[in-house]
């Protein structure tokens, strides 16, 4: 993605793909996202001073720079801020569909609160029976729940006992960000979540950092954010709360060894400089995602999770209850969930360890 002159300007080519990360790839990345930022509220603000309008919406993709809008939220003087979830490119489909429907057939646009995308689900869903069908087409050992509130209990003390959980419920996202229904999930509470997550189950390096889900209800316990704050799409990054934070950081790690300071309660999704990209989950939304999440609180008092997008890197977020189960068994996930069925790794008749480089090599990624 960049030149010849890009390349002279900052003293050399880029990295190579899986080489090591440096402190000039570091410094290359950070000011270039700084300048974004600054790029980004001045927009903000000179609409602001032509308009003098309260409420902001964005879309392209630049807003989904989670840092950026977090800034504009909290920097200039919009009370409120709403990032259409398929900013980019794809987003153009359903603005075309919104177009024909309201401006060309005339129908008539009205509100929706909290808005009307619904969570952004508005890709296709399977039932119970189908995921029974593949499942035993594949000789898959699984559990079924009847119940959903036992089905729940049973996820969450998974997710409380370390476990790494595929999560498929509902329809499919719509979208780059996965929200609860193509969702990989984990304990953010653990140290070890996130080196486990990206190098067994993402496949890519060790230093990304996941974004926590919390209850809406509770966010600003969290993080420094208005009380019910709403972030549904994962699109604001916002700082941890104080009281949230460690005494772990001295300031003289450098580098990738940042990643080795504890800096809060929920290290799993603290940031290096103590930001987090947070979603939002609350009843109407998120159905079964918000049961699951208030079953995790009810047992351990913490109203945080991990969720990351279900697929690893290079591939697209799974869809089918087949992608589903082919991620699940080529990875190190411990445990998928697809609806009311709940399938162990160790019950798995042909599972298997698998290695970051093996499966790089099996689908030809760089």
């Amino acid at each position: 993605m960049t030149s010849k002159k890009f390349d002279r300007l900052f003293g050399g080519p880029p990295r190579k793909p899986e080489s090591p990360l440096t402190q000039r790839e570091m410094d290359i990345a950070a000011s270039i996202q700084v300048v974004t930022e600054e790029l980004m509220l001045k927009a903000a603000w000179h609409v602001h001073e032509q308009t003098g309008m309260k409420n902001l919406c964005l879309a392209g993709g630049v807003a989904l720079n989670c840092v950026g809008n977090g800034r504009i939220l909290r920097e200039s003087p919009y009370e409120n801020i709403w990032i259409q979830p398929v900013a980019g490119d794809a987003g153009g489909a359903l603005g075309t569909a919104l177009f024909i429907w309201h401006q060309l057939l005339g129908n008539p646009r009205e509100v929706e609160q909290p808005d009307g995308q619904h969570g952004s689900l508005l890709g296709p869903s399977f039932t119970n029976d189908q995921i029974r069908e593949f499942l035993d087409s594949r000789g898959a050992k699984y559990h079924y729940f009847d119940n959903e509130d036992d089905l729940c209990h049973r996820v969450a003390e998974l997710i409380n006992s370390e476990k790494v959980i595929g999560w498929m419920q509902g329809r499919t996202e719509f979208g780059p960000r996965a929200l609860g229904s193509r969702s990989i999930l984990g304990d953010a509470r653990s140290r070890r979540m996130q080196t486990v997550m990206n190098l067994k189950i993402k496949f890519r390096e060790s230093f990304r950092p996941f974004a926590p889900v919390v209850l809406r209800d509770r966010v600003s316990e969290f993080f420094q954010m208005r009380d019910g704050e709403d972030s549904p799409y994962m699109l604001l990054v916002a700082p941890v709360a104080d009281e949230k934070r460690t005494a772990g950081d001295d300031g003289t790690a450098r580098g990738l060894d940042k990643l080795k300071v504890i800096r809060s309660e929920v290290p799993a999704i603290t940031h290096v400089d103590y930001s987090a990209r947070v979603q939002t989950v609350d009843e109407h939304r998120h159905g079964r995602f918000y049961k699951l999440m208030k079953s995790f609180e009810l047992q351990t008092g913490c109203p945080v999770m991990i969720n990351t997008s279900f697929n690893v890197r290079g591939e697209p977020i799974v869809c089918s209850p087949e992608h589903a189960h082919r991620c699940f068994m080529a990875t190190n996930m411990d445990v998928l969930v697809m609806e009311n069925f709940v399938l162990l790794k160790d019950e798995q008749p042909d599972a298997e360890e698998h290695k970051t480089d093996e499966y790089l090599a099996q689908f030809h990624l760089d």
